[in-house]
């Protein structure tokens, strides 16, 4: 099986103790020479700063690649370009561009009136600097609020045209429901790359309920495992035969990279990259 490249989401820490997760967490997989790492905004946008503290330490400290999360909600055009500004200073390189889903208490995105009225326009905004790599997102069962498939995949094509240079799935449990996604984007003439996004259960009912908001379908098989895994506490070796099984398949189907949902719990993450013969490398920590 050839070794695929990886890379790892984290999630910005909202306490001490969670600073120290998420550096016990990238410090487990840093090892795993990810080809990148991206660092995501809260519900919201609500932690922003938070979010650029941990790319820039992650940065320095980690002597990683970093990706940083930027969205449209609840932000001025203004304030957009100040953190551009203060990622170039500190040599960030890569931003992942998303609309951003609505803060808490809201039913639907609205666009402040002085910022971005969809992802299209940041991409085209951080586009013009032309000092960014720019991520986007793609959803490989439509995204609930497409009016269908090929709206979709036709919006994805606008936000490659409009500066995009790769995009990274919403997860999903079958291999071909990504082949699928991927052969529909290249017949509309997306020539990006494509990078499947993978999710280790490490919650049932959490991915349960992420599925749900995302329009992630769950086959029933899968449904019934964990089901039966739960009750004989099988779970996390359930979750890690699966993830793996479906990264195998999605290797032999030509997959070269794949990026994994960490929720800032390292292990499963690890355990599969370990099966698909991903292994530690050693790595120098900077010092100051």
């Amino acid at each position: 099986m050839t070794q695929p490249a990886v890379s790892f989401e984290f999630f910005p820490p909202k306490s001490l103790k969670a600073s120290f997760r998420l550096w016990e967490c990238v410090s487990t997989l840093a090892p795993l020479d990810p080809t990148f790492v991206s660092v995501t905004y809260g519900a919201g946008g609500t932690t922003r700063k938070l979010t650029h503290e941990a790319v820039v330490a992650l940065r320095d400290q980690m002597d990683l690649p970093v990706a940083a999360h930027l969205t449209c909600v609840d932000a001025t055009r203004v304030e957009t370009d100040k953190i551009l500004d203060g990622y170039a200073a500190a040599g960030v390189t890569d931003i992942v561009a998303l609309r951003g889903d609505a803060p808490k208490g809201t039913n639907a995105f609205t666009p402040h009136p002085e910022g971005f009225q969809d992802s299209i326009e940041l991409i085209e905004t951080i586009a013009k600097r032309g000092t960014f790599n720019i991520t986007v997102g793609a959803y490989p069962e439509k995204h609930p609020e497409a009016a269908s498939t090929k709206a979709d995949i036709e919006f994805l094509k606008r936000k490659v045209d409009a500066g995009a240079t790769r995009a990274i799935t919403q997860f999903f449990f079958e291999a071909e429901t990504f082949f699928r996604f991927r052969d529909a984007c290249a017949d509309a003439g997306i020539t990006a790359p494509i990078l499947p996004g993978i999710l280790p259960v490490e919650n049932w009912a959490g991915a349960k309920k992420f599925a749900e908001s995302c329009g992630t379908s769950i086959p029933p098989l899968i449904a019934d495992a964990f089901a039966n895994a739960e009750r004989d506490g099988t779970s996390d070796l359930l979750a890690t035969a699966l993830a793996s099984e479906l990264c195998d398949d999605l290797i032999q189907g030509g997959v070269e990279h794949l990026h994994f949902y960490t929720l800032n719990k390292p292990e499963l993450t690890r355990d599969v990259c370990h099966a698909l013969g991903v292994t530690p490398k050693a790595r120098l920590q900077k010092v100051a």
